[in-house]
């Protein structure tokens, strides 16, 4: 198991170092010049345009300013951001809280509901609760996600007027205590149960198929035939095996969590990272850019590497091979 753990955290660490090249390359060659938005759009001198280049060290070759990235990556520091003119890693800090609370709340949710429901679906396989539940689910997987969270705001904003339009907190609530907990919560339903309802369906399709295939293995077919209880052949057998590909899809949705759901969060105005990074993009901010893009590789390999290790308790013949 030690030797399963240490290989896979080699792995990681070797993509996360090729993704840092990777993208700071494609993100320096892509189109667009933060320096010219910085600088404005009134004919700004030449002048300006290269001592700002010389500030942020733009105006050396690639190579040069990839080697300085990973010095003072080593160091800890993830650069300054070119627009904001403020530490990249304040910046993400104040952005994340409000970003986890939102996407992990709606990863959680669909999970276990989406999980239940192909658990549900697939005891009831091809009668009309199963029928039901599919068309419900293909319903909700086929619709945009900043269109269901428009309808939403339509529905339970602008017509009943039970639930806030947008943002995470109200102004005029209290700044802290239960006031502003409960506060939270309420602008916190509308974009949790967007992320809900489009993530159900997948693992709800998921499960589903999975009990299904297992349950026609021959493994599954011996012990009926042997007379062991069903229950316990589900629980120690079915279950475990039909349960791996929802990790894996759980565990990929938590790796991009850092990015946050930012179609969400730009239709409630949510102030957590998704928003961040689309600025980031639509701005050429390339210190923030790159500071985004990479704790997601880091949070990629690191969930990646913890489902690998679940896949090796559950499965054990996983890690022999």
């Amino acid at each position: 198991m030690r030797y399963y753990v240490a290989k896979r955290l080699l792995t990681g660490f070797m993509v996360v170092m090729i993704v840092i090249v990777l993208t700071f390359l494609l993100v320096h060659i892509a189109p667009g010049d933060p320096i010219r938005i910085l600088a404005g759009k009134d004919n700004p001198s030449p002048e300006m345009i290269k001592a700002l280049q010389q500030k942020y060290g733009l105006d050396k070759p690639i190579y040069i300013q990839l080697i300085s990235y990973m010095k003072n990556l080593a160091k800890g520091d993830l650069g300054t951001s070119i627009l904001h003119n403020q530490p990249v890693s304040k910046m993400i800090m104040d952005r994340m809280g409000p970003t986890i609370l939102l996407a992990l709340t709606g990863a959680v949710l669909a999970v276990v509901l989406g999980t239940l429901l192909g658990l549900y679906a697939a005891r009831y396989n091809g009668t009309k609760i199963d029928a039901v539940l599919s068309y419900i689910s293909y319903f909700f997987y086929s619709m945009p996600s900043f269109w269901l969270g428009l309808m939403l705001i339509l529905i339970f904003a602008s017509w009943l007027k039970i639930l806030p339009t947008s943002g995470m907190v109200n102004l005029r609530a209290p700044s802290k205590g239960i006031g502003y907990v409960l506060d939270v919560l309420k602008h916190l339903v509308l974009p949790v149960l967007t992320l809900t309802l489009i993530q159900i369906p997948i693992y709800f399709k998921i499960f589903k198929s999975s009990i299904m295939q297992v349950m026609t293995e021959d493994f599954v077919t011996t012990f009926k035939a042997t007379g062991m209880d069903e229950k316990i052949i589900f629980k120690r057998y079915i279950f475990k095996n039909a349960i791996l590909p929802t990790i894996t899809v759980f565990g990929i949705n938590l790796a991009y969590i850092v990015a946050g759901a930012a179609l969400i969060e730009t239709v409630f105005s949510w102030p957590g990272t998704g928003r961040l990074m689309l600025d980031a993009i639509m701005r050429r901010d390339y210190p923030l850019l790159m500071a985004i893009y990479l704790i997601m590789s880091v949070s990629i390999a690191v969930v990646m590497i913890v489902v690998d290790i679940i896949y090796a308790y559950v499965d054990p013949r996983i890690r022999y091979q």
